[in-house]
């Protein structure tokens, strides 16, 4: 069992961000009273005998919490559940947060692991962004961390923004290089509904990048990333070796987690899927009154084996067939590699043995093999 807990303060919301956020603090007292009062209350999901594996503060912005109310939270986490020794502590942070003294406090509570949302190494693109942190804050933050002992990072970077050229995304990828970080996530860009970069394509002001920048941008991505010794573990993310993240990974491999915070979401490892009130407000309003508000979801068959393909697809791993069959029976282990035959035979699926995996011109087609394996 992991745990995620969703921190949902913002000093500022991002152009592109559809998570669930608050760029005011006013309810933050209320919302720490409430996360604590969640953690107590849902103690009893955890089973019997097990420990929490890995923690992960996501958000938002956890790095906008006081080290003093970090203090608080990790604190009562590990007086009501037992914890794994040799488990993974993640906190996303923004470059601009981590001082000196703050990667000193960070480094006296149980947290082994940050990871920071760059997007860029081009300040015009950060401005882009509304990014608040500047690149010189980057190379600050790691340093900073590394010198209290903390040098398991990851980085986060976006590429296929707007008039994005090769030249400037392998340039933000060898700034990246140049810190020796161990991880990295690198996501395209997305223009999600309702945000303010969605508002200026919708308005003609910006214009999305062509499919064929974008799949050079992924290639070149990729070709250096495995030149430097990275591990493409997962569809967009790069480790070096023992270096993945493995609180993602449990997500992947379909590992049960509880989610605390407004919007966190909850699984049991079987069919059953809960989320947290997306309102920072009813979420207080209803832990405090003792009536925790969130949606209950019961997964079908069908649904459970599309998640299945879809996430353990996207790794490196690939799907175990033997452990397809236990889940889902005969019958659909013999569907599934019927309908992975075209893909076997044109050389973007791989059956190893056991294992049924993207190769690496699977990996540039996987949205649209991952839907065929759905029929």
């Amino acid at each position: 069992m992991n745990l995620y807990l969703h921190i949902p303060f913002c000093a500022s919301r991002c152009s592109y961000c559809d998570f669930y956020t608050q760029t005011g603090s006013k309810q933050r007292a209320d919302f720490l009273s409430a996360l604590l009062r969640e953690l107590e209350e849902r103690r009893e999901e955890l089973p019997r005998g097990e420990e929490v594996k890995h923690i992960y503060f996501g958000g938002g912005t956890p790095s906008q919490l006081s080290i003093a109310e970090l203090t608080t939270i990790t604190q009562r986490i590990h007086s009501l559940y037992p914890i794994a020794k040799s488990g993974e502590v993640t906190i996303e942070c923004n470059p601009d947060d981590i001082t000196p003294s703050y990667a000193e406090g960070l480094a006296l509570l149980p947290f082994n692991r940050v990871s920071m949302g760059v997007q860029s190494f081009h300040p015009d693109d950060l401005t882009f962004l509304n990014r608040r942190h500047s690149v010189e804050q980057v190379h600050e933050a790691v340093s900073a961390l590394r010198s209290v002992g903390i040098a398991n990072l990851s980085l986060d970077l976006i590429y296929g923004l707007p008039r994005q050229t090769l030249e400037r995304w392998e340039a933000s990828i060898e700034s990246f290089l140049a810190l020796s970080v161990p991880h990295l996530s690198a996501y395209h860009l997305i223009y999600e509904e309702g945000t303010a970069l969605t508002k200026l394509l919708e308005q003609g002001k910006v214009q999305s990048v062509s499919e064929e920048d974008s799949l050079a941008f992924f290639q070149l991505l990729i070709n250096r990333l495995k030149a430097a010794g990275y591990e493409h573990y997962e569809i967009s993310n790069f480790a070096l070796p023992g270096c993945h993240a493995r609180h993602n990974t449990g997500y992947w491999q379909g590992d049960p987690y509880l989610g605390f915070g407004p919007s966190a979401h909850s699984y049991d490892g079987g069919r059953r899927r809960s989320f947290n009130v997306p309102s920072l407000t009813a979420y207080i309003k209803g832990m405090l009154s003792g009536k925790r508000d969130y949606s209950l979801e019961i997964l079908t068959d069908e649904e459970l084996q599309h998640e299945y393909i879809m996430t353990r697809l996207r790794t490196q791993w690939g799907i175990s067939l033997e452990a397809y069959q236990a889940r889902f029976g005969e019958d659909a282990r013999a569907k599934l590699l019927c309908l992975a035959e075209p893909f076997l035979s044109s050389g973007t699926l791989l059956r190893d043995g056991d294992l049924l995996r993207l190769t690496p011109e699977g990996i540039f087609v996987s949205d649209g093999i991952i839907a065929s394996l759905f029929c």
